[in-house]
């Protein structure tokens, strides 16, 4: 008995791993690298990245803005990394709930604290999430460049993201687990970059 119920433990594991190859054989670590290298240049040049997302998504969105702004790990102490969830303020989620509609809980933000020097990084299982395709539209007509984690082949946002990370699952766990992977990958990178280009120096 106790071998038939920890399969279901054993086979979430073995989906997620199964995942991750799959991400791994194809060109998604090209566009990871690419995405951590515009987030480089944006916070040399002065700007930040702002996330956003929902549900399990903006839980992602807040743990990597965390992470930006205190330390990934504690072998690598560093100044904080200018980052900002568009999602953890309730009383301004709900106010603009309550006054224009949940489509335009990201979009109204993002048009009060992005410039044209940030990046935004969007996170959807989806891709279709109503309030993420209308701050993908808000980014483009700001000029600022939008990076999507993404899952279920992109959805609407993958035709408005700059650049698009894809996870190949239709099953929303098995997305979330990767976003959250490529994230503290992304942001590894970004450390080590600007490390390496002595940022942290000054």
């Amino acid at each position: 008995m106790k071998d038939k119920e920890s399969s279901t433990i054993k086979s979430t594991f073995n989906e997620s791993i199964e995942v991750k190859k799959t991400i791994l054989e194809g060109d998604s670590v090209d566009n990871l690298l690419k995405a951590g290298n515009k987030i480089v240049s944006s916070i040399k040049d002065g700007g930040k990245l702002l996330i956003c997302g929902n549900g399990g998504s903006a839980a992602d969105a807040q743990h990597l803005a965390a992470e930006f702004l205190i330390r990934l790990t504690s072998e690598n102490d560093r100044k904080a990394l200018p980052a900002i969830s568009l999602s953890q303020d309730t009383s301004t989620l709900t106010a603009c709930v309550n006054d224009y509609g949940g489509e335009y809980i990201f979009s109204r933000t993002l048009s009060a604290l992005g410039t044209s020097n940030d990046v935004l990084l969007v996170i959807t299982t989806s891709g279709n999430s109503e309030n993420i395709i209308k701050a993908l539209e808000k980014s483009k007509e700001m000029g600022i460049f939008s990076i999507g984690f993404l899952g279920n082949n992109g959805g609407k946002a993958i035709n408005l993201c700059n650049l698009s990370f894809v996870v190949p699952s239709s099953v929303t766990a098995r997305i979330q687990e990767s976003h959250i992977t490529a994230g503290h990958a992304v942001l590894q990178y970004v450390e080590d970059q600007l490390f390496k280009e002595g940022f942290f120096d000054n």
